[in-house]
């Protein structure tokens, strides 16, 4: 049983660049691949089997062919990696399918750190956070907000 975890879009657009190359039947013959009704991978408005194409894109990714038999647990998880790769894939109406497939997501682009804006010098002298404490005078306490001390006055 082939596992398609490494099959990338790049594998798959090669393995369709190969299939337009020696025309569909020739394409599956060669593979040994039996075509699969109700199931098509449309890419650029061209129709694919979806079976041939994802076990050649397969021989692309690991070097080794997904044949027909690595498709035994059915059709679901074919289309399923696929469209998480970002391609159309048809089925027929009564086939089973899994939950859905979030699509993937372009990865994030690093964040450059912002440069801090820097206070005015105007705004540093006014602000009382910064300020150093008035003292009394007389006794070098700390005044409170009234300014007038509360040992001396």
């Amino acid at each position: 049983m082939a596992t398609f975890s490494s099959v990338s879009r790049q594998h798959v657009l090669q393995a369709l660049a190969e299939y337009d190359e020696r025309g569909g039947d020739a394409f599956l013959d060669l593979y040994g691949f039996a075509p699969t009704p109700g199931y098509e991978l449309v890419h650029e408005d061209r129709a694919y089997d979806v079976k041939a194409v994802l076990g050649v894109a397969h021989r692309f990714a690991t070097g080794r062919l997904a044949t027909p038999d690595a498709f035994s647990s059915g059709m679901a998880n074919a289309v399923a990696i696929l469209r998480k790769r970002g391609f159309v894939v048809t089925e027929p109406a009564g086939a089973v399918r899994l939950a859905p497939v979030k699509p993937a997501r372009a990865p994030r682009a690093p964040r450059a750190a912002a440069p801090r804006a820097a206070r005015p010098i105007s705004s540093r002298t006014t602000d009382a956070r910064d300020a150093p404490p008035r003292l009394c005078p007389t006794c070098s306490m700390t005044l409170p907000s009234t300014g007038v001390c509360d040992y001396c006055s």
